[in-house]
């Protein structure tokens, strides 16, 4: 069974003056936490059409940000709610006033990345008598610019990755999803109808190699192309993952932020790239980071395609970093699977690229591996 969390029925009604989020469940952890978030806004995701947002819109679905409550803030068609809410079904007619067991409604997700699912959460925050009974998810591969039309075309292939499981109001409802393939959209169904806050789709992006050969040249660490952090010494202000993100940072929480340090230690990101590639350009940019910034930053990679414990070769030397500000290093480094930049003593960066290639064998073994998850 894939669910993760036990949350069923009804939460209490909102009680004036508390805080909406005081009787919220959820799991303390859950075994997915730590992965990329494939639908999320930032990548490109999006809810590219769904079947009724009567109350609520299907945008909402993806808001990086958690769901917020305002107990007062009512609209023409009734209560704004920070989520997708659709109206209530109906039965056919007098004698059979209740809608089927097959009556359901729907919202097609594209996520921001090609990737392997491995868990979702359905979060229901805030909706406490006007959730779905059930929810059901199905996945699909499709080009990432297909349309709504053609997602629902009778050729399309849907799997079910979340088979119609019973959940419950004001609640994180997280499941684990078992199906070793590389999906692109997602068929989110709530029956019979109702309100989800917010959708989180936890996996591992699995770029398309034929695009990268092409581009040739490309940001190897990069989130949207297979790049991940592997370990951090420190994530105690903002997520390591943020440094891989698409765009510029746009605020200060939107990089990697750690806690002062108080002895002569160095805070570090330990990344894998996409395949083993050859890095020949390195950019590490401090965008608003000012009176925080690293103060120094050097870079070393690991090919571990020789072995899981390969040296360590220096890339960048211990480098002067300015804040608020983007700097760019020509290279000079052998082949590579494995990159870790240390900062000295403490504080961020916002985004680190790393550009460069696959070498052969890492595309070999990129086209391989997609291979397999697309059979």
């Amino acid at each position: 069974m894939p669910q993760v969390t036990r949350f069923t029925g009804d939460a209490q009604p909102y009680q004036e003056g508390s805080e909406p989020y005081a009787d919220y469940r959820r799991a303390d952890a859950l075994p997915f936490d730590d992965l990329v978030d494939l639908a999320d806004r930032r990548l490109g995701a999006g809810v590219v059409a769904a079947n009724d947002e009567f109350f609520a819109e299907r945008e909402n679905l993806l808001i990086p940000e958690p769901a917020v409550f305002d107990p007062e803030r009512f609209g023409h068609k009734g209560k704004i709610m920070d989520g997708w809410e659709t109206r209530r079904r109906r039965g056919t007619g007098a004698a059979t006033p209740h809608p089927t067991a097959d009556d359901h409604d729907w919202a097609l997700v594209r996520l921001g990345a090609p990737g392997v699912i491995r868990g979702l959460v359905v979060d229901t925050a805030h909706f406490r008598g006007n959730y779905p009974r059930a929810v059901s998810v199905e996945a699909t591969t499709a080009p990432l610019s297909a349309s709504p039309a053609d997602l629902l075309g009778d050729d399309v292939e849907w799997t079910e990755i979340v088979p119609r499981t019973e959940i419950g109001g004001h609640a994180a409802n997280a499941f684990s999803v078992e199906a070793e393939r590389r999906f692109t959209h997602l068929r989110l169904n709530q029956h019979p109808d109702g309100g989800i806050a917010r959708l989180r789709v936890y996996g591992e992006v699995a770029p398309d190699p034929e695009w990268l050969a092409t581009l040739g040249t490309f940001d190897l660490v990069a989130l949207e192309n297979g790049g991940v952090v592997e370990d951090a010494s420190d994530r105690f202000y903002s997520p390591p993952t943020n440094t891989i993100l698409p765009g510029r940072s746009r605020k200060m929480d939107d990089g990697w932020e750690t806690r002062r340090r108080r002895d002569d230690g160095n805070d570090w990101v330990r990344y894998r790239l996409t395949e083993q590639s050859v890095i020949r350009a390195v950019e590490i940019d401090t965008a608003y980071l000012k009176g925080n910034s690293a103060g120094w930053a050097a870079l070393y990679a690991q090919d571990q395609a020789s072995g899981p414990d390969a040296e360590w070769v220096q890339v960048l030397p211990r480098t002067r970093l300015q804040p608020d500000t983007v700097h760019r290093f020509l290279v000079d480094a052998p082949p590579a699977t494995h990159v870790r930049i240390d900062i000295f003593p403490d504080g961020g960066i916002s985004r680190l690229r790393l550009y460069g290639s696959l070498t052969d064998t890492g595309a070999k073994s990129l086209a391989d591996r997609t291979a397999e998850l697309s059979g």
